[in-house]
């Protein structure tokens, strides 16, 4: 079958990251939903987004969204945290009701805090995030609507993202992740659960798991996501109805470079067919 006849089928979910992160976000779902076609976009020529301007994540975000639709997705998630905080809503508002009312955007912050306050004993919680997404204050905005006795702190992850995207050798990641985990809790030393504010952080997650005080949680997003998206399509059936039922999976990225798709393999956790579109703005 040619790509174009793979392409033109409908009912897609389609999954947007600005590089590689997202990736923990589709395993997850992939194992909750497995009986769905897939397609996975990584703008991994623009990343990182985290020290981006607010509107230059917007118009990438949109421009991923878009391909993602005009490839047959009935509904895309934004399995990055920097463009959930910096450009859902503004697409969810804006865009979808004047060109694709038919069609959906979710993003990835609002699942984590409607789940996250089990995790806490002491009511007091941690984020590592990007600079953009930090700077929206998004968790603790949304987490004051959602329970306002919990005392939520985002913190920067440092140079996190940029190591995990360049294969960084060990000891300069655990270096980082204790600098920046250190960090948070001098400013609130009560904090018990550690949020994964940044899809990439996944990927390290035993390693930041190893580097903070026993007991404390740590929480990647990619299982809550994947539950509340099951959730999701169980109560819109317009769109449920409209999704393929088979298998399978393909893997777009808007860089050329040959150290995107090892990586990319690398932490799928298997060989993928990586595909390159131009780029997107």
């Amino acid at each position: 079958m040619s790509m174009k006849t793979i392409l033109e089928r409908k009912g897609k979910i389609g999954i947007f990251d600005s590089g590689l992160g997202g990736l923990t976000i589709l395993k997850e779902i992939m194992k909750v939903i497995p009986d769905r076609e897939y397609l996975y976009l990584g703008d991994n020529l623009h990343v990182p987004y985290g020290d981006k301007s607010r509107d230059e994540i917007y118009k990438l975000t949109l421009a991923g969204v878009e391909w993602l639709f005009s490839e047959g997705a009935e509904i895309v998630i934004l399995a990055c945290n920097t463009a959930s905080a910096n450009a859902l809503r503004r697409i969810q508002q804006e865009m979808l009701p004047k060109k694709y009312p038919e069609k959906r955007v979710l993003g990835i912050i609002i699942p984590t805090i409607e789940n996250i306050g089990v995790f806490t004993r002491s009511g007091h919680i941690g984020v590592l995030a990007t600079e953009a997404t930090v700077a929206s204050k998004i968790f603790e905005i949304e987490m004051k609507k959602k329970n306002p006795h919990i005392q939520m702190l985002s913190q920067i992850g440092g140079k996190l993202a940029s190591f995990i995207e360049n294969d960084e050798e060990d000891t300069k990641l655990v270096e980082e992740i204790q600098r920046v985990t250190s960090n948070l809790l001098s400013k609130d030393p009560f904090i018990d659960t550690l949020v994964l504010g940044c899809t990439h952080y996944a990927l390290i997650e035993e390693k930041i798991q190893s580097s903070v005080p026993t007991g404390m949680n740590v929480i990647g997003q990619g299982n809550i996501v994947a539950q509340k998206l099951a959730h999701y399509l169980e109560r819109h059936k317009e769109i449920e109805k409209k999704l393929s039922e088979q298998s399978s999976v393909h893997f777009f990225t808007t860089s050329v470079e040959a150290h995107t798709q090892k990586m990319m393999a690398k932490f799928y956790g298997m060989h993928i067919h990586l595909r390159i579109i131009e780029t997107l703005v």
